[in-house]
């Protein structure tokens, strides 16, 4: 019967522990989120609070989620309590909701904390009306990368969003260029976020780099007369009015009509748990294989004086109660005699 050696693993010198960051470019065009199926990639709900879009008709086997659109306001903003308002504590619910989860609450009584334009949230320059794109995990992976985030809107009118009057571009590329892994962001319950800057340096929303939520201020659009517009029936609203008197999904679709470009890098997060196994000069010269003997010699060995041979081909991870937990296979077969040492290194990903 093949007798079975263990050599043990020193926690503090034979294993360590690495993560790698993977990235991946993520373009999502504007023919996309605008309806490039005729809307048939574009679900509104029943409930009314939201609605998804996906790359191929939602109904299509193929169609993966993409993001999700909603509106809302705090109850501090001056469109709350308008006439003529519409789900009007639909839409400030899904501001606090997105409020408690991303800033949790302040001061003794627990109030709703509000988006603000500057990293400390200090409760000034707040962003009281704002569009909330959630993107799917599908396509943020782990996170989405600190200063890869970029979205362009359309700041003209409704026939025409990305040209303004005069005819030239009408477009904001709102960024988080000045963010990055050490410095430009801050973190709170939500996790680390970043502000979204146009390159006048205004600041237009933030972006949340774990829950891949991005907040944007409907401030891009406050001198648009027609951000909201339809011919039947026959309506033209500003950015004001839209948020209180359209559906929540009626404004999701102004501002879809308005994107042109999203572009981030998402963030796949490798841990890794190496162990080096070392095998000594005058161990594992033998094979624990039964063929290895063929009537009592050694079959490698053709004079009793040579050294004895064997070949690693694999090798075994096992717990303190001796339980094979994990094999390695080795890409080829390596030579070992009483003549070398070898330190296999084995990585374990999770």
């Amino acid at each position: 019967m093949a007798v079975i050696n263990y050599e043990p693993l020193d926690s503090s010198t034979d294993v360590t522990t690495t993560t790698t960051l993977l990235y991946e470019a993520i373009p999502l065009t504007g023919t996309i989120v605008s309806g490039t199926y005729s809307d048939e990639n574009i679900k509104n709900f029943t409930h009314g609070m939201f609605q998804a879009v996906y790359d191929y008709p939602y109904l299509s086997s193929s169609a993966n989620h993409i993001f999700d659109l909603t509106v809302g306001y705090s109850s501090n903003s001056t469109v709350s309590g308008s006439t003529s308002v519409t789900q009007e504590s639909k839409k400030i619910n899904m501001y606090n909701e997105f409020a408690q989860v991303l800033l949790g609450y302040t001061g003794s009584n627990n109030t709703v904390r509000e988006f603000e334009k500057d990293l400390n949230l200090d409760l000034t320059g707040s962003i009281r009306n704002a569009f909330f794109v959630n993107f799917s995990r599908l396509i943020t992976k782990d996170q989405i990368k600190k200063g890869s985030f970029s979205m362009t809107i359309g700041t003209g009118s409704w026939s025409d969003p990305f040209r303004d009057a005069a005819g030239n571009a009408g477009t904001e590329t709102l960024t988080d260029a000045s963010a990055s892994a050490t410095g430009g962001t801050n973190n709170t319950i939500g996790g680390d976020y970043g502000l979204l800057y146009t390159t006048g340096s205004t600041v237009r929303g933030i972006v949340f780099y774990q829950a891949g939520i991005a907040i944007l201020s409907t401030s891009s659009w406050d001198g648009v007369a027609d951000f909201n517009s339809s011919s039947s029936p026959v309506y033209s609203y500003t950015t004001a009015e839209s948020l209180a008197s359209a559906s929540i999904s009626g404004s999701c679709d102004a501002l879809r009509h308005r994107i042109q470009n999203i572009s981030f890098n998402n963030t796949t997060e490798i841990n890794s748990t190496i162990y080096f196994c070392r095998v000594p000069h005058n161990k594992y010269n033998y094979s624990a294989n039964p063929t290895y003997i063929s009537s009592s010699e050694i079959r490698v060995k053709s004079i009793a004086s040579d050294t004895p041979i064997s070949y690693i081909t694999t090798i075994g991870l096992y717990s303190p109660n001796n339980e094979l937990m994990a094999i390695a296979k080795l890409s080829e077969p390596l030579r070992k005699d009483p003549s070398n040492e070898i330190t296999l290194r084995v990585r374990l990903d999770y």
